[in-house]
């Protein structure tokens, strides 16, 4: 029985998983270590995952011992100064057939065909209006698109990629297999990766885009590396890559949650390709729904180990598990995301584990404002950006915003007594944020100090 079988309605600890939080080591010689900064393995961060995994539930006292580490240890590493970026959200398509159970972003890809006769929430934008989209928000000030999408059956990575996917196609069992269907099938047509990148670059933003998943999306039908199609996008425009889909980097979860995503070695893979390309990368740990502890330590142990072979995670992000509105509730399997113990140890263990990535990301949009700048004292330091626009949390059921303006950062940093500062992606450019009444951008080809409303 998988652990799938076994999950019918059942707390998290009840999965038939593997890989238990139990450990030979102790609470007290985890905590030990973190403080004298030794670097920490897998059972330590268990240890400091579950304030002690000889005992039950999280133990209060010794969860403000961690805490109190992790943010010795952030200002140790980049000092009081909290970061932020002026950026959108340009999601291309909800289209997609993956069928993850965590997600309610995707809307199912039959949905957008020409001959569908149902309704449709979703939405699907062509290479020119992503372009519109984001030079209108270049002239705003800012700087950064962030673009993650659903797997659109017609999304190829070219026109070459495009002839090489509808000559394998000729029958519906081979297009089912590669997840493809031509352009003409459907209302909107999502264009080429290499266009949606030429586009949205047009205008001089940074683009962060192109997943591992999207990338392997880009490739199906083919024997292209992915190092072939990173150069490819690298060429067309991209500066950078999201490391989202990683969820948890642990397969027996993987095959609850996301089945019919890339596996944890594959998703490395792709990683690993795009920073030998030269592309500077993020990673992300999606939490709080089946995983254990053990799960979430043997993730942040893959992020480190990638970043010691590439040098190229510029943050990485704990993104905790929104439940609301997503399959994994509608089933069942879950009744709830992580506790707010969960996501501020989550937070520090992160920054203490992770010991060659300077920048750990607090979510607004996953914890809210008032908890937001809390993990600002449990070892973060940067907040997030503008955002503008929203879609993934939101249909997830999240509970908020989809905009940040540069004057509530200055604001809200401020009234924890930390430095607000302005950075670029690869926080190379920092602009401290001085007593100015009115703030806005100022590191953009087109940004100008004019506050975003």
């Amino acid at each position: 029985m998988d652990a799938f079988e076994a999950s019918a309605n059942v707390p998290r600890e009840e999965f038939a998983f593997d890989h238990r939080p139990e450990t030979d080591q102790s609470f007290e010689n985890a905590l030990e270590k973190a403080r004298a900064g030794n670097r920490l393995d897998v059972d330590d961060a268990i240890e400091l995952l579950t304030t002690g995994s000889d005992t039950e539930g999280i133990d209060l006292q010794r969860k403000e011992q961690v805490l109190e580490a992790a943010d010795r240890r952030r200002a140790e590493v980049v000092g009081e100064e909290v970061t932020f970026v002026a950026n959108i959200n340009n999601n291309v398509t909800t289209a997609c057939n993956v069928g993850c159970l965590f997600c309610n972003f995707k809307d199912a890809a039959q949905r957008f065909e020409a001959d569908y006769e149902g309704e449709n929430a979703g939405f699907t934008k062509t290479p020119e209006q992503s372009r519109d989209i984001v030079a209108d928000a270049v002239d705003r000030g800012v700087y950064e698109v962030t673009s993650v999408s659903g797997l659109h059956p017609a999304f190829a990575l070219d026109e070459e990629h495009r002839e090489i996917l509808e000559a394998k196609t000729e029958s519906l069992a081979e297009a089912g297999e590669l997840n493809y269907k031509p352009p003409e099938e459907y209302d909107d047509d999502p264009g080429t990766y290499v266009e949606q990148m030429k586009a949205m670059s047009a205008t001089g933003a940074h683009v962060h885009s192109m997943t591992p998943e999207e990338a392997y999306h880009a490739r199906r039908g083919t024997d292209w590396s992915y190092v072939e199609v990173f150069e490819r996008l690298k060429d067309a425009g991209l500066d950078s890559v999201p490391g989202t889909a990683a969820e948890i980097l642990v397969d027996e979860v993987r095959e609850v949650i996301c089945p019919g995503k890339v596996g944890a070695d594959e998703w490395v893979e792709a990683m690993t390709a795009a920073a030998e390309v030269g592309l500077d990368t993020t990673a992300t740990i999606m939490y709080g729904h089946v995983e254990n502890e053990a799960h979430r330590a043997m993730h942040l142990d893959r992020i480190r180990d990638l970043q010691e072979e590439t040098g190229a995670i510029t943050e990485f992000v704990p993104l905790s598990f929104i439940h609301h509105d997503t399959p994994l509730k509608e089933r069942g399997m879950v009744e709830a995301g992580a506790t707010t113990d969960e996501d501020e140890l989550m937070i520090a263990v992160s920054r203490l584990f992770l010991d060659n990535v300077d920048h750990i990301q607090s979510s607004w949009v996953k914890y809210g404002d008032t908890q937001g700048l809390k993990m600002l004292n449990c070892g973060a330091d940067d907040f997030m950006g503008t955002i503008l626009s929203e879609e993934i949390t939101k249909r997830a059921g999240g509970d908020y915003g989809e905009f940040r303006s540069f004057q509530e950062y200055v604001d809200m940093i401020r009234s924890i007594g930390r430095v607000p500062v302005e950075r670029s992606t690869d926080y190379e450019q920092r602009r401290v944020i001085d007593d100015e009444a009115d703030v806005g951008p100022k590191l953009g080809s087109e940004a100008d100090g004019t506050p975003l409303l």
